[in-house]
Order: structure tokens, then C-alpha cells, then sequence
């Protein structure tokens, strides 16, 4: 296990702001995960894991002890038309993305270039172009800071829009290991997305097998999303605000253009991105904080912004969404301090 003392994680978030914790601990074999945790406790310190920080933004220096599951590896068990595939919490997703789409199994395709890890997404329950992480989900195996070694399915994860146990309950308490997730290897493409629907018809054809649509949905996400290697960013800043059909209504006679896409529990989702840009924010920038410029539910770092001066530019915009359209947009980050 490597150990180290007041370390900046600024390598270790997308945003690539700087944030010194107290010691950051990685675990490269799932037997160092319960030595990294109990170091963690008799330090005395809060224990927190990070992956590659890809959706989270720190607003300062944390006096916590950091645990980075890296664990590495991808294994394959076949059940008929169905293959299990499992991988361990420090693989880049992308690329386990890009190994099933090339073996032909389906079901992770429309995921392409999500930033972070695997041990990272059931924490967030990652989702894009129409499917979320929950519905190829099979379990997952960690460590529980009071209950050790479980096996957690779906109903334990407790998965909701952008939301899991991860992220409460077990928040800071519970290191994923491993994911498993169930594919096909004759799987029907998720063609549903309006996205997609708009690349088809600029095309003229549809993608022929998951690895082709795993292309579009890349190149969809690069030409609207910009790379963390190159300006440090989260991805989607906020969450997509869900309404009563009510309230959403009432918008629709004030806003007639407002998105409204209507949900499996009798609500309407509509889009951040939209009320944000209505507002004026796309493009905005204050000092190296700012909205990106191909879409407004992006934030980056220009260069040296700390993570407060990103979520003074946030909470900006959520008061002014908020004063325009009455609707107080969510963040879909974590946001972290301990000032």
C-alpha cells in the first residue's frame, strides 16, 4: 500500500484544483482495502475515497485521510447469450467501455467516454444518451468501515437518478472493490436518445453494433463536452431538475420553449442546460471559473481556480435560474470542503 503524508490531490480531480489532505492511501489489491481503512481509523482522521475525482469538486484543503482503490483488472464468466463482466474499481471506465464494445457485448455503449473510474460509477449511478449504469448492473464487492466484506446488488445500492446508498447511508464508510455488470452478446441498441435519433438522421443510417455506437456517442460527447486533460472540468456541473407535471405545465405557458420530457413516476424532467443559457451563463467566465462555452452545464477551470471561486460561479447561477424560472437547479458533483 502506498502511503502518503500532506498530499495534494490536485492530479487526482478533473477540476485539477489544488487541495492538500492529510494522508492519501493506495490500495492496489483488494486485500489492502481493510488495512487502508483501519489505518484510516486509528489516524484518527476522516476517512474519504476517491477515485480519479472526476465528479467532484474540493473548495479546500481537506483534514481527511484519502483511500484510492486502484485496483485493476477485467475477467469475463459466459452464461449463454448473456457474458458477466467484472472489473475492478481503479479501471479507467472508458476503456472498459471500448474492451466489451470490441468483444461485441452490448449494453455499456451508450456510457462511452463518461470520465472516472469503475468503482466510481455505482456511486453515482452514471447514466447518458438514455441508459444508466443500473440497468446492466449485476453487484458489487467492497468494504464496510463496521460490517467488512459485503456483496451489494442493486436493491442494497439503492440506485436513483444520480443518486446511490454510496452517496448517502454509506457515504465515506463503504470502498468499492469490484463491479460486475451483465451483457449481451446479441444485443439490441439503445437508439432512443434524441441524440442519437438527430445522428441518424444527419447520417442517413443507423450504427450497426455497439462498438459503432459507442463511436457516435464519443464523438456526440467530445464535440459538447471538453476533455479534462486539456481544461480541468466535472463533466454535466448540475442535475437535470425533475418537475410535477403541474409545475411544469405553469412553465410551459410562460416559457413555451421550455424542454419537458416526460418520466416513468408521472414527472417531467427538464434541462439544466437550457435554463442555465436562457440566463445568460453560457460562455461566462469569472476570472479562470467559468461556463464552457459548447454547453452551459459545463464548468471548467480556465487555469488556476480554486474550488471555492468555481462554486461562487455556481451558486450564482442556481440563484439566478432560481429567480428567473423559480426552479432550484440541484448539483449533480459532490461538493466538498472543510472550511
Amino acid at each position: 500500500m502506498k502511503v502518503h503524508k500532506h498530499f495534494d490531490i490536485r492530479n487526482h480531480n478533473t477540476f485539477r484544483v489544488s487541495s492538500y489532505v492529510r494522508y492519501f492511501l493506495g490500495a492496489e489489491r483488494e486485500e489492502e482495502v481493510p488495512s487502508a481503512m483501519e489505518m484510516a481509523e486509528n489516524l484518527g482522521y476522516p476517512m474519504m475515497v476517491l477515485g480519479s475525482g472526476s465528479n467532484m469538486l474540493i473548495c479546500s484543503d481537506l483534514n481527511r485521510v484519502v483511500i484510492n482503490p486502484n485496483l485493476q483488472g477485467i475477467q469475463e464468466h459466459h452464461h449463454g447469450a448473456d457474458v458477466i463482466v467484472e472489473a475492478g474499481a481503479g479501471v479507467n471506465w472508458h476503456q472498459l467501455v471500448r474492451y466489451t464494445v470490441e468483444r461485441g457485448y452490448g449494453g455499456l455503449e451508450n456510457l462511452a467516454l463518461i470520465p472516472g473510474t469503475v468503482g466510481a460509477a455505482p456511486v453515482q449511478n452514471i447514466g447518458a444518451y438514455g441508459v444508466e449504469l443500473k440497468d446492466v448492473f449485476v453487484d458489487l464487492l467492497g468494504f464496510h468501515r463496521q460490517h467488512g466484506r459485503m456483496v451489494m446488488d442493486a436493491g442494497a445500492c439503492r440506485f436513483a437518478y444520480r443518486d446511490s446508498v454510496f452517496k448517502g447511508e454509506f457515504k465515506d464508510a463503504f470502498v468499492i472493490c469490484s463491479v460486475r455488470f451483465r451483457l449481451q452478446k446479441q444485443s439490441k441498441l439503445n437508439l432512443s436518445y434524441d441524440a442519437l435519433q438527430r445522428e441518424i438522421q444527419k447520417r442517413g443510417l443507423k450504427p450497426a453494433n455497439p462498438a459503432e455506437l459507442a463511436d457516435w456517442v464519443a464523438a456526440i460527447r467530445s464535440s459538447k463536452l471538453p476533455d479534462p486533460e486539456v481544461i480541468g472540468n466535472a463533466g454535466s456541473f448540475f442535475k437535470n431538475p425533475m418537475l410535477s407535471t403541474t409545475q411544469y405545465n405553469a412553465l410551459k405557458d410562460e416559457f413555451p420553449e421550455i424542454p419537458g420530457y416526460p418520466t416513468a413516476s408521472e414527472r417531467v424532467k427538464t434541462s439544466a442546460a437550457w435554463l442555465i443559457e436562457q440566463c445568460g451563463w453560457k460562455g461566462a467566465r469569472k476570472g479562470d471559473a467559468g461556463v464552457y462555452e459548447k454547453h452551459s452545464l459545463v464548468l471548467v477551470n480556465h487555469g488556476r481556480a480554486s474550488g471555492a471561486e468555481l462554486w461562487a460561479l455556481a451558486t450564482e447561477i442556481r440563484q439566478s435560474v432560481f429567480e428567473h424560472f423559480r426552479i432550484m437547479i440541484e448539483p449533480e458533483v459532490n461538493v466538498l470542503s472543510d472550511v
